[in-house]
């Protein structure tokens, strides 16, 4: 199973997102620093879920590092846009 894959399937269980995208960009930070050359480094990610309602964007972001927080290991960026569905 891919980076993308899990990410996708642990916001999936987590969240029950009425969106989510997920995209490797992993290919645009080719030999930058923290390309370990998996191909599986860089990230960016929209979502939207009932559970972000009334929460700061800080928490927010903190509750996806929370649910991805065995992936985050081998992350090494993850850009986010988080957004509750109010």
């Amino acid at each position: 199973m891919s980076m993308q894959e899990r990410i996708e399937g642990k916001l999936q269980m987590a969240f029950s997102p009425t969106q989510l995208t997920v995209i490797n960009e992993s290919h645009l930070h080719a030999g930058h620093a923290g390309d370990d050359g998996s191909g599986e480094s860089h990230f960016r990610l929209e979502i939207e879920s009932d559970s972000f309602n009334g929460v700061s964007r800080v928490m927010r972001e903190r509750m996806v590092f929370d649910a991805l927080k065995d992936e985050m290991a081998q992350i090494h960026a993850l850009s986010m846009t988080v957004k509750p569905t109010e």
